[in-house]
């Protein structure tokens, strides 16, 4: 499905629910709550959000290798290449931060309407499924590595630079990479935290493991 694809709407207001029986509800529901779970979790989001984190890595490495060259800069090259590595490193980190942020926006919005069409009924035969293990563990996993990877770069590899051997761009360069590694590790753990939490507390006659 088209990621330009419009959401589903929320549940209409009881005033002007037309379900001929509850059978057709839990039909409609269920459509709509897979569908959520899918857009959320699904194969196409996992590599959006990863694809997204490469550009803002090298983005960032651009950035960071402007950042030594204009501190090291020895002659006019040397600052032009720092000019082009900044311009092709912001070209780069802009769109990958507006497209994650959005992507935080729109996995609200899907959080939002999750839990108003949950709320409609109960079907455990069908909400069963909609817990997704599988896809859980495909952004908890990857996101707790990329979470330890950040921090062991934003900690150590400034705590271990010595005064002359190791350049302040350098360290600027692998905090950055560190702070991205963190972060979009840290929406891929919070991602699979917050739907195993929604199914525990909206689906809670569904078998959890």
């Amino acid at each position: 499905m088209s990621p330009r694809t419009p959401l589903p709407p929320p549940p209409p207001p009881v005033e002007i629910r037309a379900w001929p029986d509850r059978n057709a509800l839990l039909v409609d529901r269920a459509g709509v709550l897979s569908d959520l779970v899918a857009r959320q979790l699904g194969p196409g989001r996992i590599a959006a959000h990863w694809g997204w984190a490469v550009l803002l890595a090298t983005g960032w490495a651009f950035v960071g290798t402007a950042v030594i060259a204009f501190t090291e800069a020895l002659d006019v090259l040397s600052m032009l290449f720092g000019v082009i590595c900044l311009v092709i490193g912001l070209g780069a980190v802009v769109p990958a931060g507006v497209a994650i942020v959005a992507g935080l926006r729109k996995d609200a919005r899907i959080r939002q309407l999750l839990t108003q069409w949950a709320e409609l009924d109960r079907y455990p035969a069908a909400d069963a499924g909609l817990r997704a293990p599988g896809l859980s563990l495909a952004w908890l996993l990857p996101g707790g590595l990329m979470c330890a990877l950040g921090l062991f770069l934003c900690v150590t590899v400034p705590a271990a630079a010595r005064p002359g051997h190791d350049t302040y761009g350098m360290v600027v360069l692998t905090m950055g990479l560190g702070l991205v590694c963190w972060l979009t590790g840290l929406i891929a753990v919070t991602k699979a935290l917050a739907h195993r939490r929604w199914a525990l507390r909206l689906l809670p006659s569904a078998r959890l493991s």
